[in-house]
C-alpha cells in the first residue's frame, strides 16, 4: 500500500465529525453508484475488505502550511506524567502544572510524520486558532484576531422542526422544535487526511474523485441544509513513517484493535446509521460497535506488526437490512517510541 495525504478546505459548518470510519462510509456509497472507483467493483472489495483492504482513511487533521508543512494531530491518550515534567515536590504547584497540560489537547507535527514524544510541541485551543489565524488572508486577520473565544473549531445549536401536515405547524411530542449540535472551523483552514491505498484495486485519483463527490453534495448529517460541504484542493503522496526503534502505534482513526500487549485510549461508541436510500428505510441503525477513538496509544503483541502500515480490523455483520455493510475498523499509525 502507498500513503497519500488529501488535502481538503472546509466550504459549509458540518453536522457530522471528519473520523476515518465514516469517511470510508461516505466513499463506499459513491463506489456504489459509480463501480469504476474501485476495480472489480465495491461488492467484490467489501468481500475481502477484513482480510486485504483497498483503502484506510484516517481522521481530518488540521495542516499548517509555513515555511514546512506541519499538522495538528490529538495528544496522545497516555498518562499526562509520561508526556510532561512533573517533578515539582509542592503539591500546589503540581495541581496547577496537571491543569495546564490537560488543557494542551493539541500536538505539532513535521510533514515527515515522525513523531517524537520528548521533543512535540503541545497546544491548546487557543494556541491552536492562532496558529490557523497567521495563516489567513492579512484582509481576514484582524477580523478573527480579536475574539476572546475565537476556537480552531467552534460548536453551535442547529434548529429543527417538523411541521404537522394537518396544523401546518410545529407542536408537541413528534413535532416538537428540537436543535442538533453543529461546528464550523475558521476561514480559510486546511484539513490533511491521510489514506492508504491498494494501487492494484483503486487508485489516489478514484479516492480524489470520491471525495470531490461527498464534497459537493455534502459530508454527514444535515447535508440536506447545506452541511457538510468542502473542496479537495490537492494530493500529495507521503513516504511510509519509520518504523525502526518504535515500540508502540499512534493512531490516526478510530480503530478496533487486534491483539496488542498494552493500549492507552478514549474509547469511542459508533452508533452508525446507514446512508443514501437506506438512511429513510425502516430499520436505518447498525448495531453499535465500541472503538478507540483517534490518539490511542497500542504496544502490538508482536513486533513484527511493524511491517504492516494498518492497526485493527474490519468489522462485519452490524446490518440486518444490508448485510454485507463493512465497518472500518484500521486506522493509519504513526510508529512511536514510548519510554516510561
Amino acid at each position: 500500500m502507498k500513503l497519500y495525504e488529501i488535502i481538503i478546505r472546509p466550504l459549509s459548518a458540518f453536522g457530522t465529525t471528519l473520523k476515518g470510519d465514516t469517511i470510508f462510509g461516505h466513499f463506499c456509497w459513491q463506489a456504489a453508484y459509480k463501480p469504476s472507483l474501485i476495480e472489480g467493483g465495491l461488492e467484490n472489495a467489501l468481500a475481502q475488505y477484513s482480510e486485504r483492504p483497498f483503502a484506510v482513511f484516517s481522521s481530518a487533521w488540521p495542516r499548517i502550511e509555513r515555511e514546512k508543512t506541519a499538522y495538528v494531530l490529538k495528544r496522545p491518550d497516555l498518562p499526562l506524567s509520561w508526556l510532561f515534567p512533573m517533578h515539582m515536590e509542592d503539591r500546589e504547584e503540581r495541581y496547577k502544572s496537571v491543569k495546564l497540560h490537560k488543557k494542551q489537547k493539541w500536538m505539532l507535527i513535521e510533514s515527515s510524520l515522525e513523531l517524537d514524544l520528548g521533543k512535540a510541541r503541545f497546544m491548546n485551543d487557543r494556541a491552536l486558532a492562532d496558529e490557523m489565524i497567521s495563516m489567513t488572508a492579512k484582509e481576514n486577520q484582524s477580523l478573527l484576531a480579536g475574539g476572546d473565544q475565537m476556537d480552531f473549531c467552534t460548536f453551535f445549536l442547529q434548529p429543527h422542526n417538523t411541521i404537522n401536515r394537518l396544523t401546518g405547524t410545529t407542536g408537541k411530542g413528534d413535532f416538537a422544535p428540537y436543535t442538533m449540535e453543529g461546528y464550523y472551523y475558521l476561514p480559510e483552514a486546511e484539513l490533511a487526511l491521510f489514506v492508504l491505498v491498494d494501487e492494484a484495486m483503486t487508485s489516489i485519483d478514484c479516492i480524489k474523485e470520491g471525495l470531490d463527490m461527498i464534497g459537493r453534495f455534502g459530508f454527514g448529517r444535515d447535508a440536506s441544509i447545506g452541511m457538510g460541504r468542502f473542496e479537495v484542493v490537492d494530493t500529495n503522496e507521503l513516504p511510509m513513517p519509520e518504523s525502526a526503534g518504535a515500540n508502540a502505534f499512534y493512531t490516526l482513526a478510530p480503530c478496533v484493535p487486534e491483539q496488542y500487549d498494552r493500549g492507552y485510549f478514549t474509547p469511542f461508541i459508533r452508533y452508525g446509521k446507514h446512508g443514501d436510500r437506506l438512511a429513510n428505510g425502516g430499520n436505518p441503525f447498525k448495531e453499535p460497535v465500541i472503538m478507540a477513538d483517534e490518539g490511542a496509544v497500542f504496544f502490538p503483541a508482536n513486533p513484527g506488526a511493524f511491517g504492516k502500515p494498518y492497526f485493527g480490523r474490519a468489522v462485519t455483520n452490524v446490518s440486518k437490512t444490508q448485510p454485507e455493510a463493512v465497518v472500518q475498523g484500521y486506522a493509519p499509525y504513526i510508529p512511536i517510541k514510548v519510554e516510561h
